[in-house]
């Protein structure tokens, strides 16, 4: 990973905002999961675009996946690509207590 892309806080609340507007419709054609499940999803799924992340930097999963995977995946996505230090638990937090 020699020139990563990088994300700002502003830039990351956007996409969870983003995420919590459209949670019912995105809930709704994602049926397989919890609701926790299925926005952590989402969110690591936007993260994987955003960042143009290759297929060496994306997470693997060799097993089934809870909310607490996705979690922690997506802190390994962000750990060396936050452009300013942020606590992004936080914005997860606000994603899954709705």
């Amino acid at each position: 990973m020699s020139n990563p892309h990088r994300i700002s806080e502003n830039e990351f609340a956007k996409i969870v905002r983003g995420i919590v507007d459209d949670r019912e419709a995105i809930i709704k054609h994602n049926p397989v999961g919890t609701r926790e499940e299925i926005l952590l999803w989402m969110l690591s799924a936007c993260l994987f675009s955003y960042l143009s992340l290759t297929d060496i930097e994306t997470p693997c999963f060799s097993s089934s996946v809870n909310a607490a995977t996705y979690r922690e995946a997506i802190g390994f996505i962000l750990k060396d690509r936050k452009e300013e230090d942020f606590n992004h638990e936080k914005y997860l937090n606000e994603l899954v207590n709705i």
